[in-house]
């Protein structure tokens, strides 16, 4: 189409230089000159070729006159054949012209043709640039109603894809300036939209985990709770394992495998909870390239609800608050540890050790103060138990629980001080409303109940009921406070930061003040304040035998059992108990109360000596009737010492009696009333010290005292005034001077006692004038000596 003007322009070149000659040469060599005819007509210039063949004529007719004038006849025939050519010459112009006008035409109609086809073309270009913009718009609008479909139905993530293929795709090559503006403005805004969308979901995610994180924390609390019970079941099987191990018992191997199968068994529910809405939101505020603006508001967000969290209401005792508020504090960091896991990147772990550290540090607070404030055991072991779990609970997700245990590790003589109150005062009370008499059991389940649950059991076999036991009802009953006291003290040291290492020996050393400082004293209070009887007195002597005996046969292996201490560790020597010692002391001194008590009413039976004459004439057949008392008074005391008390006990008992009746008849001639006392009022006290000496014999070996092997025998305790009364009456009292024979027979006397009861001797009896009668009678050979060993016994002093 572009082409044609070129040619022209080499045809109108060319015409001068190029049709002529050619056409010249054509005609002259007689060629066809027809296609320099049809190419002059199709460049247009018709007029050329007419004036090129002019030339040609007129040059042709130059030649033919130079040719006629040498050639005349050939000439005149050449003319006529010219003619004839000029004929065919304007034949063929005519044609020529006919043929140009139809050209003409026809090339103005194709020319028009031509013009509509190029603007046919540019319709066409415009059209496709048209429908590819179009298209280009389509699609983006397309995108844009799929993104706000995405929005409406809360889908960001595909939303936000659809953004980005927008903003880097198509919106700098959408070819409409109007849309590429709105869809500019719009995309910002959009996104704010999507961000205040996603954000309100995480706030509604935060209300929704507050609520939700006190039962994750109290479910949490529950499992760690069940796997301590496991565990404690799983200790309590493998130390019967290993008791039967010991003993041989082909058992051991079920236990173990027993205890296999529990473990294997059991499995611990997954606590689970919603993260999406986290999860979707820090993932949408990544894609807005705002991540870091989300981590800053959820560690912000967080950090207000745990101040809330750690605030202790003050509208309810700390004691029923506990348990939500710590449960609250561990469903949070639940969370938080999930969120650190599972959340790529949202919390890193020093977030979370800090987060942690801060909120322990306000726990610890909280309980100190609270811990001051309890002035209950039970209450406060409720919570120290529920502080534990929480230390257990977290300490699976590996969060630092050390100074959670430090605080329960403080508090522990708190919490022992308040037991040790409370005991006190229970013991006290026990004590203190105990009749003191012998317990008698008569069911078999009041036997089990009261004695060998504590195994206080003198033998194996169960007893004939009725049963008397040898203690009174308050040593089962201060049996039971001594468990529970071990017990609750066992179950504050377990699981205070697991179970520590030496807990049996913090055990024990509680066991022992309380045995010491509450029981031992509270016994040492009655015994000195206490307004009772010898068989009270002898009662409580009994019951402190039986606290002695029951510090190793059950309070420490309870401890032990409780503390998971092996049997052979708690009987190994010198492991014992020091109250026990302390309770032997208070023994000795419950039976001096007794031996007091005793004594006191020998004394007051024994106060019947002063009816005895001293100065008889005759010696009485019988003993006097205080020493008939004395006697029966000390049988129903050996008597019944010999029931509930031990052979050591008994032998102390009925030694101090006896040797205070000796005691008292020492000190009868040795009193200032006494002034004098003749040989029938010794014949008399001999008779009554040889029913003495009979009894003691008779006790020693009938109670079984005689097994025991001591050293002195009941006899031995009126050897002193058995020597006083056989020196009264030798034959040769002087004797006691001689050192052989006093070291023999009268080892025992003091020579200035012996002094001051000889000058009181006087050998005759008083009779009415009876020593003017027998004044000038010659002394008997008895009161010479005795004279004799009164004057040396002046001289020795």
């Amino acid at each position: 189409m572009h082409a044609q003007p070129k040619k022209r322009a080499v045809v109108e070149n060319g015409g001068d230089g190029g049709i002529g000659p050619g056409l010249a040469a054509a005609i002259a060599n007689g060629e066809d000159v027809g296609p320099i005819v049809r190419h002059v007509f199709e460049s247009g210039k018709p007029e050329a070729l007419l004036h090129h063949l002019r030339n040609i004529v007129k040059n042709k007719e130059s030649e033919i006159e130079e040719l006629c004038k040498l050639h005349y006849g050939e000439f005149i025939l050449a003319v006529d054949e010219l003619k004839g050519v000029l004929v065919d010459a304007d034949n063929l112009k005519s044609q020529l012209i006919l043929e140009n006008s139809r050209l003409q035409d026809e090339g103005v109609r194709l020319f028009a043709k031509l013009e509509e086809l190029i603007d046919l073309y540019s319709v066409k270009r415009n059209v496709a640039e048209a429908i590819l913009a179009l298209k280009v718009c389509v699609h983006v609008t397309s995108l844009c109603l799929s993104c706000s479909c995405d929005v409406s139905e809360g889908r960001f993530y595909p939303a936000l894809k659809t953004l980005d293929i927008i903003q880097k795709d198509y919106l700098h090559s959408i070819p409409v300036k109007t849309l590429r503006r709105v869809i500019s403005k719009q995309l910002p805004a959009i996104k704010l939209h999507i961000e205040k969308k996603i954000c309100g979901e995480f706030n509604d995610w935060l209300v929704y985990i507050r609520t939700t994180a006190r039962e994750i924390g109290q479910l949490s609390i529950r499992q760690t709770a069940t796997s301590r019970q496991r565990d404690e079941e799983m200790r309590s099987r493998q130390r019967e394992a290993e008791e039967q191990s010991r003993t041989g018992s082909t058992a051991f191997n079920e236990y173990v495998y027993s205890l296999d199968s529990t473990e294997q068994a059991e499995e611990d529910v997954v606590v689970d909870f919603n993260l999406t809405s986290v999860h979707r939101a820090y993932h949408i505020y990544s894609c807005l390239g705002i991540g870091e603006k989300f981590r800053d508001y959820y560690h912000k967000n967080r950090l207000m609800q745990l101040q809330l969290d750690l605030q202790v209401s003050t509208m309810q005792p700390f004691l029923e608050s506990h348990q939500p508020f710590l449960a609250q504090v561990a469903g949070f960091f639940i969370v938080e540890d999930r969120v650190l896991r599972s959340a790529g990147g949202l919390l890193t772990e020093e977030q979370v050790e800090s987060t942690w550290d801060t909120a322990i540090a306000k726990i610890t607070v909280i309980l100190e103060d609270q811990f001051t404030r309890l002035d209950t055991a039970s209450h406060l072991l409720l919570i120290k138990d529920y502080v534990s779990l929480l230390g257990a609970t977290l300490k699976r997700y590996g969060y630092r629980v050390g100074p959670l245990m430090d605080i329960l590790d403080k508090s522990r003589d708190k919490y022992h001080e308040l037991l040790l109150t409370e005991c006190r005062k229970q013991i006290s009370d026990i004590l203190t409303d105990d009749s003191y008499e012998q317990m008698v059991l008569k069911k078999e389940y009041e036997y089990n109940m009261n004695v060998v649950s504590f195994n206080l059991q003198a033998m194996d076999m169960i007893p004939e009921f009725p049963y008397v036991a040898s203690f009174s009802s308050s040593v089962p009953d201060v049996c039971r406070v001594i468990r529970s006291f071990i017990e609750d003290s066992v179950s504050y040291m377990l699981y205070g930061g697991g179970f520590i290492v030496n807990s049996y020996e913090v055990v024990k050393k509680y066991l022992d003040k309380l045995l010491i400082e509450v029981l031992n004293n509270t016994l040492l209070n009655i015994i000195h304040g206490g307004a009772f009887g010898v068989p009270q007195a002898m009662q409580i002597g009994s019951n402190i035998s039986v606290f002695e005996r029951a510090c190793d046969s059950f309070f420490l292996w309870q401890a032990g059992q409780l503390c998971g201490i092996p049997k052979r560790i708690v009987e190994r020597p010198h492991s014992g108990l020091t109250a026990k010692a302390v309770l032997k002391a208070s023994q000795n001194v419950a039976y001096n109360k007794l031996l007091y008590l005793v004594n006191d009413k020998l004394d007051s039976i024994m106060g019947q000596m002063s009816n005895i004459n001293w100065t008889a004439e005759e010696v009485s057949e019988h003993a006097n009737d205080y020493m008939n008392e004395v006697l029966v008074y000390l049988d129903s005391v050996v008597s019944a010492a010999q029931q509930i008390l031990p052979l050591e006990a008994l032998y102390k008992v009925a030694i101090g009696a006896l040797g205070h009746v000796s005691d008292y008849i020492m000190t009868a001639f040795l009193s200032d009333s006494l002034k004098r006392f003749n040989v029938n009022a010794v014949a008399g006290i001999d008779n009554d010290l040889k029913l003495l000496e009979s009894f003691a014999e008779e006790r020693y070996q009938s109670t079984g005292v005689s097994e025991i092997g001591k050293e002195a025998t009941f006899t031995d305790c009126l050897v002193e005034v058995r020597q006083l009364v056989n020196l009264l009456l030798s034959n040769q009292p002087e004797n006691f001077i001689n050192p052989v024979i006093r070291v023999k027979n009268y080892g025992t006397l003091d020579h200035k006692k012996v002094s001051i009861i000889c000058d009181k001797y006087k050998d005759a009896p008083d009779r009415l004038f009876g020593s003017l009668s027998n004044r000038n009678t010659k002394q008997s050979a008895r009161k010479k000596s005795m004279d004799v060993l009164k004057r040396r016994l002046k001289d020795m002093s």
